[in-house]
């Protein structure tokens, strides 16, 4: 048996019956990518007739609007997608309810099969997640008797260390660990998930991937838009919350990990605990010197024009919040010890561009000192998560010539020249671990407040204090991000 009350589904096999209860299924995040996945999921068979998905939302509606609205972003040139979407939207209710309404849920136990599985998505905003698990909890909807109930929870978890350690609290109170599901929509990408792949499945790689052969790592997540119409949200978050304890140390924590004794979900996931653990904190001085705050000004990126941060829509204007960041971090473990790893993460930048880079040390040039070669690049392999999935391994071989000189190269893999990706959102894969009781890629509440440990004296330190640095939108990010690498003689790989 799974844990949470059902049959071990084996990898690939249809899912078992269910009903997904999406809280906010009205808003965007449901519109954009949890209804495309579960199209894709219901074309590749991997769901069936008998998964029924009931939206929760405070807002007048009915089961047909609710179908127009979600159908808002699928693709209407793919004929399987749309012959999916027929057979799924009849599936389809919509229920009206206030999130902090106990007797709504009350009325919501009625409406929901008592003898299935039911999975509840809180696709609703950060403060809602409380209030809705308690009254999940005080309608007895998460009491597993033979059936599983299982609780998705969207970012961010917390907004700092101790209100993470209280979500943990409250959920933990209500339920077991084995029921809850925290997303990290990165994590459904398939070159993420490939990372261990590469890794593990490729004795070269994994033969080099330590101290003694890597000088240093970058993680980049690097995004053109602005915060948009999100500005009450961002400016009360800022970058470092949004993306660093989640999306960004999910990331350094499947490049740093061990390898597991198996790929079961335990076992990967205790690897990427003990590497996070491992994760030096920053003291108040390396807050200070290796982490860089940055807000864009106005300019030109993805062809837009921007305007100031502070001139955006519902954001304050004396915000000290920072939309973007750059730090430095250690990593106390034998595989890793001395090897910096280089985080950041940006809107209004140059280029959208999700990417690690294993920048490799330089060889050296003893065997060349009789040939014109001044400098060889170092090894870098660059695994692109998007916009273009791939694997790229820069190397140097010898220019065509009689004099031995030496030329960059490049061995490249991109994702689309080889497998058919069609519109994927990356939440395909997670919706169906979740309905398959598989949590591999999904946070414990162990990793969870570890994050945010590790970026709270940052918090701590800005909290008191001092602007961040502004840089033009369209750029690569602040001067203090650069000066950051060059003061330890290394440079940003360029985004775009």
């Amino acid at each position: 048996m799974a844990r949470g009350g059902s049959a071990r589904i084996a990898p690939g096999d249809p899912a078992p019956a269910a009903t997904i209860v999406i809280f906010g299924g009205a808003g965007d995040l449901a519109r954009r990518l949890l209804a495309p996945a579960l199209v894709n999921l219901t074309r590749d068979r991997l769901v069936g007739d008998d998964l029924d998905v009931l939206v929760v939302s405070h807002g007048e509606s009915s089961d047909e609007a609710v179908r127009e609205r979600l159908a808002e972003h699928l693709d209407g040139d793919d004929a399987d997608a749309a012959k999916a979407w027929k057979t799924l939207s009849a599936r389809i209710r919509y229920f009206q309810a206030d999130f902090g309404d106990a007797a709504a849920f009350g009325r919501l136990a009625e409406t929901l099969p008592k003898d299935g599985n039911i999975v509840f998505y809180l696709a609703c905003a950060p403060q809602f997640f409380s209030p809705v698990a308690e009254n999940l909890a005080g309608a007895k909807l998460l009491a597993e008797d033979g059936f599983f109930r299982r609780l998705v929870i969207e970012k961010p978890f917390g907004h700092d260390l101790e209100s993470a350690r209280a979500l943990n609290a409250l959920l933990l109170g209500h339920m077991d660990e084995a029921q809850i599901y925290r997303i990290d929509h990165f994590l459904g990408k398939e070159t993420v998930q490939n990372i261990m792949t590469t890794r593990f499945g490729n004795a070269f790689f994994e033969a080099v991937w330590n101290a003694r052969y890597v000088d240093h790592v970058q993680i980049t997540a690097a995004e053109t838009v602005d915060v948009g119409t999100r500005g009450k949200f961002y400016d009360a978050t800022g970058a470092l919350r949004d993306m660093v304890p989640n999306h960004l140390f999910q990331l350094l924590a499947m490049i740093g990990m061990e390898p597991p004794n198996s790929f079961d979900e335990e076992a990967v996931r205790n690897e990427k605990a003990k590497l996070l653990d491992a994760v030096r904190v920053p003291t108040r001085a390396e807050a200070k010197r290796d982490a860089v705050r940055g807000r864009y000004a106005k300019g030109e990126a993805g062809d837009a024009v921007v305007k100031d941060y502070a001139g955006s829509a519902d954001v304050a204007k004396d915000s000290r919040t920072e939309t973007y960041i750059a730090l430095k971090l250690l990593v106390d473990t034998w595989r890793w010890a001395g090897v910096p790893f280089y985080l950041r993460t940006g809107k209004a930048l140059a280029a959208r561009d999700t990417e690690i880079v294993i920048r490799f040390k330089p060889i050296p040039l003893v065997l060349f000192r009789d040939a014109p070669v001044e400098k060889i690049p170092p090894n870098q392999l660059v695994i692109q998560i998007q916009p273009d999935e791939g694997i790229a391994l820069d190397f140097v071989a010898k220019a065509p010539g009689p004099v031995v000189d030496t030329a960059p190269v490049r061995m490249d893999f991109r994702y689309a020249d080889n497998f058919e990706l069609g519109h994927r959102t990356g939440y395909e894969t997670l919706l169906y671990d979740v309905l398959i009781g598989d949590q591999s890629l999904f946070q414990r509440a162990d990793t969870v407040e570890r994050g945010w440990a590790i970026v709270q004296p940052i918090l701590d330190l800005w909290a008191k204090g001092g602007e961040p640095e502004d840089y033009p939108a369209g750029s690569q990010g602040p001067a203090g991000a650069d000066a950051l690498m060059e003061r330890d003689g290394r440079q940003w790989h360029a985004v775009g």
